[in-house]
């Protein structure tokens, strides 16, 4: 067992021993105690705290189901098996006093085991739902495959045009990163971007790992990143649609997300650099264009008060589109052609931004 785990409930045990009310601590969730950390540029967890006491019903058998949990963890490392959130759910239905009301009320639990543990739900062989995203570029790497052995292969040279596709556990157990020829990884959000640049070969031609997020990165989408940046120095750039939520996304794979704050520095690479469509481009490129929601500009207008935009760049940007109340994807670049955007705007903005 993780030893951060089992001096969870080495210390429930102690306290019923000694005939006193179990109790555990961890960092506060409360909005007031998520702080954005202007040094490290991502949220981080402030210094507050909650205790929570087994002396009445609710809290006792929260702090069963958070028992119950461990155990499973535990068996699961034995057993080396994984679960889903979803399947762990619906185990519990066999857990008596410790079964979960809603799969919500699960996620909480782990959530709250992350916090007082500094553990990824990963490393307790717990895994999302939604499955991985792609990698395709001159990157070389080692797995562990399903047999307990490790295998050797490269990300560009040995898989087929769908890419690398990146496990829900990326932690150098799983995922050891080997060697590189890339001067740059690019995050893309759309699985049509994505396509388009491998089809026209850009990794080749740009020395370049192409990494599809698939919209929202997922944890371990954001992880990879993050280790190819602090382990082998590789820069991140990030290529989206020109909308506020795509801006949200380059703003979780750069500072991080309040529901990750515990987690913002295994998760968040705030160097990562951001080349996609902005309002600017709009304008310069004569892209077609969509009109703003009323959600839209909401979101915009909060962006405006949000600390991870809060610089001219952003500001800029986000105000131009607001007063343009247009939105353009990533392929509208196509207006110029299938190649446009490999040839020429990929190639213009890296120049600009000082990353080739």
């Amino acid at each position: 067992m993780n030893e951060k785990l089992e001096k969870i409930a080495k210390q429930i045990y102690l306290e019923m021993k000694e005939g006193k009310i179990p109790m555990v601590e961890l960092k506060s969730r409360n909005k007031e105690n998520i702080l954005f950390d202007p040094k490290t540029a991502v949220w981080k967890y402030g210094n507050n705290t909650v205790k929570r006491y087994a002396s009445k019903a609710s809290s006792a058998k929260s702090i069963l189901k958070m028992l119950y949990i461990i155990d499973f963890v535990d068996e699961m490392g034995i057993d080396l098996k994984s679960s889903t959130l979803r399947e762990m759910y619906y185990i519990s239905e066999g857990w008596n006093l410790g079964k979960f009301e809603s799969q919500d009320e699960s996620n909480l639990m782990v959530e709250d085991l992350e916090v007082m543990t500094n553990y990824l739900r990963e490393e307790m062989r717990l895994r999302p739902e939604e499955s991985g995203a792609s990698v395709i570029g001159n990157l070389t790497i080692s797995e562990l495959n399903r047999k307990g052995e490790k295998k050797r292969l490269n990300c560009r040279d040995d898989v087929g045009d769908a890419g690398y596709t990146i496990p829900y556990n990326v932690e150098k157990e799983k995922v050891e990163l080997i060697s590189s020829d890339v001067d740059f990884v690019l995050a893309i959000e759309t699985g049509g971007m994505f396509d388009r640049l491998v089809e026209n070969r850009f990794d080749e031609k740009m020395r370049s790992l192409l990494v599809h997020m698939k919209g929202q990165p997922s944890r371990s989408t954001r992880r990879l990143l993050n280790r190819l940046n602090k382990e082998m120095g590789i820069p991140i750039v990030v290529f989206t649609d020109g909308d506020p939520w795509s801006f949200r996304i380059f703003a979780s794979v750069a500072y991080g997300a309040i529901k990750t704050a515990h987690i913002s520095d295994t998760l968040a690479t705030p160097t990562s650099e951001f080349i996609g469509i902005t309002a600017s481009d709009i304008q310069r490129y004569e892209l077609p264009t969509d009109k703003l929601t009323e959600k839209d500009v909401e979101a915009l207008k909060a962006e405006l008060e949000d600390p991870r935009f809060n610089i001219p760049f952003w500001k800029g940007e986000i105000e131009t589109m607001l007063k343009m109340g247009k939105k353009a994807e990533q392929q509208a670049l196509a207006k110029y052609g299938l190649d446009f955007v490999t040839d020429t705007y990929l190639p213009d903005k890296l120049k600009e931004n000082g990353i080739v």
